[in-house]
């Protein structure tokens, strides 16, 4: 008995749709040549905005520290 082919057919779901919904369920798997948009270094693993672990860490600083500041009094 032999086999049937299986001819070959267009996907159900293109493959950017498949690429995009893949980055989007594991948004901390970035590719490994994704480059830090502000020095180009690696991204961090766990970054979603593109940064390296230095230039993440200095993003979080600067929200905190802008959050304690305390408005001036007239």
């Amino acid at each position: 008995m032999k086999k049937k082919r299986i001819l070959a057919q267009e996907p159900v779901i293109s493959r950017e749709i498949l690429a995009e919904a893949k980055r989007a369920a594991h948004p901390d798997k970035l590719p490994r040549s994704a480059k830090c948009v502000v020095c180009g270094a690696e991204c961090a693993a766990n970054s979603t905005e593109q940064l390296c672990w230095v230039c993440r860490r200095l993003k979080i600083s600067a929200w905190h520290d802008s959050e304690q500041q305390v408005p001036a009094q007239e």
